[in-house]
């Protein structure tokens, strides 16, 4: 069993990054792969991380930090980069192209679950019925929130079902894996090794599914662009400290909230409508978070 953490600021600050920016990048990401953007999701998902990979080791490297991992450093940064990205966001990437955001969103949603019951596993401790009923609460924030447009018919196929369910395991897995295992290198070195280990995975499943070579038009390219350096240079660094430095359950309170940062963000940006389903859906998800929060704090 590992040492309890305890919930400071400092992390709570990285987690906000991680709520407001990550509420986009689903939007980017559709941006990119969809029918006709010119990016195959593996080619797209590749180019993202090796370049946020190499400019953040580049920073390290003139910042003189150290970039010389121990054994035990390079396997979990290993494992974890290929866990979280290859294995969560390249299975998001490849699923986006033929499931419904809303489906996407309420699958997605269901990694908090994976991951209590993973570490209920490994504590070998059943999780408390106040954390089980809040997530269980979120959830179905996320399902009413995603219900319009559930309601109108789902485009999925099987796979891209599997594949969701996949991404959310793979993710929180990694999750997992890099907040029981930490590493003494800065959280900006921490994620840049993870994206150049996801990179490794990405080339593989790119040759493995035999993915043309990309031809983007421009909106793919400010897409792309976007989720370099705001979603991977920026928030994915966050991620990482949020992770060092909070409890597990806190940090995967996430995928609830991103889906509400989403709506907001396309009510103030986009002018997009503000329905009793979307008023209804951030309530419910606002009141699992809040339950997760106080179900650590006593």
């Amino acid at each position: 069993m590992t040492t309890e953490k305890q919930i400071t600021w400092q992390g709570l600050l990285n987690l906000f990054v991680v709520y407001i920016v990550w509420g986009s990048t689903y939007l980017a990401i559709r941006v990119a792969v969809r029918e006709g953007s010119g990016f195959p999701p593996f080619a797209m998902g590749l180019m993202r991380v090796f370049i946020a990979g190499i400019i953040l080791l580049g920073w390290a490297r003139l910042a003189k930090s150290r970039l010389r991992l121990t054994r035990q450093e390079f396997i979990t940064l290993f494992a974890s980069g290929l866990l979280l990205w290859a294995g969560g966001n390249g299975m998001v990437n490849w699923s986006e192209q033929r499931a419904d955001s809303g489906l996407a969103a309420l699958i997605i949603a269901a990694t908090p679950i994976w991951v209590a019951i993973v570490e209920a596993f490994l504590d070998r401790r059943l999780p408390t019925w106040r954390l089980v009923g809040s997530l269980m609460i979120g959830l179905s924030g996320i399902a009413v929130l995603s219900w319009p447009v559930l309601s109108q018919g789902v485009q999925a196929d099987l796979f891209a079902i599997l594949g969701l369910l996949l991404a959310g395991f793979s993710w929180g897995m990694g999750t997992i894996l890099q907040s029981r295992r930490p590493v003494g290198v800065k959280p900006s070195i921490s994620s840049g090794d993870q994206q150049l280990f996801g990179s490794l995975g990405f080339v593989l499943l790119f040759l493995v599914s035999g993915e043309s070579l990309p031809n983007p038009n421009p909106q793919a390219w400010w897409a792309v662009s976007y989720l370099i350096v705001v979603g991977s240079l920026f928030a994915f660094t966050a991620y990482v400290r949020a992770v060092q430095l909070l409890p597990t359950s806190i940090v995967m309170t996430y995928p609830y909230v991103n889906p509400v940062i989403a709506v907001f963000l396309g009510w103030l940006i986009l002018g997009e409508t503000i329905t009793p389903w979307t008023i209804a859906g951030a309530a419910l998800v606002l009141l699992g978070v809040a339950g997760v929060f106080n179900e650590r704090r006593t």
